[in-house]
């Protein structure tokens, strides 16, 4: 298994305009609470495939690094509850707020990726769906100024965040049609 800094730097080179951060910080949980809110539907109340789902990604993070394991652990819990709650809503609005949050955060996702003039992390290594929320959880720390060797370590493999520069140094739009492709 790769290590925690691994995985983030792999990450972290799909993510370097803070555009597409920015959106990946409300896309992410907006994933996460309508696949938890799908999954609690297959099961029976407190005993669902969203909780089932939520113990095997926080064991796999934990393995890469206890600490942000537990942290992962917590956001984990935290959108499974809210997910738990929304499947118990009547099905018309269960499915509309699942489909809806589903949805809508992976159309934020393709802005953001428009944005940066890459394609998604997960479409070359499938393990990016599972690194999206680390990646969060890493970017929150270091915006309060903790973990400062990690981040240092994820800038020094994958380049400094920036507002506007894509990959290729394009200010804006879609580079060498890598975006178009992904999408199409």
């Amino acid at each position: 298994m790769k290590s925690l800094v691994d995985r983030l730097v792999s990450y972290a080179e799909y993510h370097r305009d803070k555009r597409n951060i920015a959106t990946h910080f409300v896309g992410i949980p907006m994933i996460l609470v309508g696949t938890q809110a799908s999954l609690a539907r297959i099961g029976i109340g407190p005993v669902n495939a969203a909780v089932a789902a939520t113990g095997a990604a926080t064991r796999y993070y934990r393995e890469l690094d206890p600490t942000y394991g537990t942290a992962m652990a917590t956001v984990l819990g935290a959108t499974c509850a809210i997910g738990t709650a929304i499947a118990q809503l009547p099905l018309p609005l269960w499915a509309a707020t699942a489909g809806g949050l589903f949805v809508g955060g992976w159309a934020l996702q393709f802005v953001g990726h428009y944005f940066e003039g890459r394609k998604p992390a997960f479409l070359d290594d499938l393990r990016g769906l599972l690194d999206g929320p680390l990646f969060l959880v890493a970017e929150t720390a270091f915006a309060l100024g903790m973990a400062q060797e990690l981040k240092d370590e994820v800038e020094r493999r994958a380049g400094p965040t920036r507002w506007g520069k894509v990959a290729n140094g394009v200010s804006h739009g879609v580079t060498n049609g890598s975006m178009a492709a992904a999408v199409a």
